[in-house]
């Protein structure tokens, strides 16, 4: 009978910790094995299974090294900051990570790719299964509608969250850019406000939502003359996240050095 994967859980007393904590302990083939969160969080020190009315046996901690000792993997969704505190540990500890954070800088995102080339990890802004298929959409569409088409990406979020435009938005933008020959950091449009003139064909727009509780909700719009093609994703949980993020784990189990993203996991590269 094959281990069980131990799984480290960062932010566990956050939205998202708590539905990676519920996919950990429905999972058969993965175990809790240590639970992570800020210094200040009042729920240091409780059981992490406590929410969910069980008993996991593991104790919220702010400690990182005494989390990943012997630990297989540890999922991040946090900030950052946070992020980069936990890739410098996963290096000392030779732990595999899975990477959901966003809003990284370049020098961070580079700190990544460092990184990568001692333990194995996947990287990715949105590790929903629908949203990795709908990247590759999005390629296969800006090819077809490469002339005569602008493409605008809209996106909503939930009131909480710190960035914008979202990762994924980005990532989507990213891809349309690519299979268009363009470099996204020159053709984005991040704001339109006043007397602007004229849309520039080859622009790529975004514009973004924040306001209640909404999950995640996506569209690349193709608006041509007397048609348009939208691609949308919306999310209604973050079950969705948290079950690709485990799904990366485990692909990273027979890993052990490398920078992925979502498309790997699914086999789509």
């Amino acid at each position: 009978m094959a281990s069980l994967l131990k799984v480290v859980i960062a932010g566990c007393s956050g939205r998202m910790g708590h539905a990676l904590l519920e996919s950990v302990f429905a999972d058969a083939e993965l175990v809790l094995h240590g639970a992570l969160d800020r210094s200040e969080n009042p729920q240091l020190g409780h059981d992490a299974g406590e929410f969910f009315g069980r008993t996991s046996n593991v104790r919220i901690t702010d400690d990182i090294d005494l989390a990943l000792k012997d630990a297989d993997v540890l999922v991040d969704f946090t900030r950052p900051e946070a992020s980069m505190r936990y890739l410098e540990a996963c290096q000392k500890h030779h732990v595999k990570m899975v990477i959901g954070t966003t809003g990284f800088s370049n020098e961070q995102k580079s700190a990544i790719e460092a990184a990568s080339k001692e333990i194995a990890i996947v990287f990715a802004p949105n590790m929903s299964v629908g949203v990795t298929l709908l990247i590759n959409l999005v390629q296969s569409a800006a090819k077809v509608l490469s002339e005569g088409y602008d493409i605008e990406i809209l996106e909503a979020h939930h009131r909480h969250k710190v960035d914008a435009p979202s990762g994924t938005a980005l990532r989507l933008g990213e891809a349309a850019a690519s299979a268009l020959g363009r470099d996204l950091e020159q053709c984005a449009v991040y704001g339109r406000e006043g007397i602007t003139g004229e849309r520039d064909p080859s622009t790529i727009g975004f514009a973004t939502v924040r306001g209640g509780d909404v999950v995640g909700d996506h569209t690349v719009l193709f608006a041509g003359i007397g048609e348009r093609v939208e691609l949308t994703h919306k999310a209604s949980s973050r079950a969705t996240f948290s079950l690709g993020a485990l799904r990366a784990a485990r692909f990273l189990n027979a890993k052990n050095v490398g920078l992925f993203d979502m498309q790997d996991v699914l086999g789509l590269r």
